[in-house]
């Protein structure tokens, strides 16, 4: 049996991602959302600029304590939506994910055990 891993498509995997990590840490700078994700700054920033030209995401400037301007990303009522809609399908690939390993690992435990117990195909079945 093959493993045909269901990944959601690596853009929308990227998406989900920035949108959840930015709703429960909206003051991050794009660098430490960067960081945090293993992504270029660049990419980081494309990604970002993409969620608010979409309207999932705003910007709010606010003076940090040391008195210099930051931003905080906040999701938008659309944002929150599509947040919600990529859980749900992050959650069923995964949900699928788990059941073809599941199988894959019984699969293996059948084989191992049948190897053990000598039942299996012969040399001269070939």
């Amino acid at each position: 049996m093959t493993l045909r891993f269901l990944t959601v498509p690596v853009i929308e995997d990227k998406k989900y991602r920035i949108l959840k990590l930015l709703e429960e840490n909206p003051y991050l700078s794009q660098r430490e959302v960067s960081d945090l994700m293993g992504l270029s700054l660049g990419k980081t920033n494309y990604v970002i600029n993409a969620l608010i030209e979409k309207g999932l995401l705003k910007i709010k400037n606010f003076r940090n304590n040391k008195n210099k301007i930051a931003y905080a990303y906040l999701l938008t009522p659309q944002g929150l939506e599509e947040k919600a809609r990529l859980t749900l399908e992050f959650f069923e690939v995964k949900k699928r994910e788990y059941e073809e390993l599941k199988n894959e690992v019984e699969n293996i435990r059948k084989n191992k055990q049948n190897f053990e117990t000598g039942i299996g195909p012969h040399e001269t079945d070939f």
